[in-house]
């Protein structure tokens, strides 16, 4: 696709592994300058390797997203680097089982530092940038804060408060000319998934009762397809879509699976 992201300054939070190197890989190979933002040097070092590897560019910043100075700091970091920001994908995050019966107060507030108050931050600090380039604004979400799951009350908030921020910033920002839309996740297959799975007792089993109950040709979706919903949502191309919560889940979270 060209989509016209050429030589635009496009962050990834979480850029580095699963769903989010998908992203990052597919905005470099759009021609745009991607700042991978994660905890870990080494991570995001690997992540550029495989995108230089490919013709794409990108660049590491290292911050750790749950201590809110450093969502400034990063921010300020790329600003002074490229001197615009034009799109924010808010990414980073982890489902950590932090339950109504099993966790406490300090593990939930923790979980939501971790989960979704970055996506405030990063939002909130990027803006006047945004302004500037009339940039794009997606947040990656998860089925938990439509569907539930069980045990996970922290991150099914997270997610909640994800999607109200969508619409949120969405109407909020409209004079600026700044769209905000989330793509919506429900099974797909990464490499943490894929390490929850062996957890389990019967993790083949487990595996194919899940993809059994994903409508759309009984498979995990990729983070391929993810990223290329995000690539587009960040375009021009999506030019008069904002304020959306676009689930790209083979059908899971909205196909009645009981009639399949």
């Amino acid at each position: 696709m060209n989509l016209g992201l050429k030589e635009k300054v496009i962050i990834v939070t979480g850029g580095a592994k699963g769903i989010g190197e998908g992203i990052s890989s597919a905005l470099a190979l759009e021609g745009a300058y991607v700042a991978i933002v994660g905890r870990n040097e080494a991570d995001n070092q690997k992540a550029i390797e495989k995108i230089q590897a490919a013709g794409g560019q990108a660049w590491s910043f290292v911050a750790e997203l749950t201590q809110p100075e450093a969502c400034a700091q990063v921010i300020e970091a790329i600003g002074t680097t490229f001197g615009r920001i034009d799109g924010l994908v808010n990414n980073a995050g982890v489902n950590d089982g932090v339950g109504l019966e099993s966790g406490n107060y300090e593990r939930f507030v923790q979980s939501l530092h971790s989960n979704l108050i970055h996506y405030y931050l990063m939002a909130h600090h990027a803006l006047p940038y945004l302004k500037a380039s009339k940039g794009s604004i997606v947040n990656i979400g998860s089925k938990t804060a439509e569907t539930g799951q069980g045990g996970t009350s922290a991150y099914a908030a997270a997610n909640g408060g994800r999607n109200a921020l969508t619409r949120e910033w969405a109407v909020e920002l409209l004079p600026y000319g700044i769209r905000v839309n989330a793509v919506i996740v429900a099974e797909c297959y990464t490499p943490l998934y894929d390490r929850w799975i062996k957890t389990l007792p019967n993790p083949e089993e487990t595996l194919a009762k899940i993809t059994e109950k994903i409508p759309f040709e009984k498979r995990m979706t990729t983070s391929e397809e993810i990223a290329s919903m995000v690539a587009f949502l960040l375009s021009k191309k999506s030019s008069h879509t904002t304020g959306q919560l676009i689930h790209v889940d083979g059908g899971y979270v909205h196909l009645d699976r009981a009639l399949l």
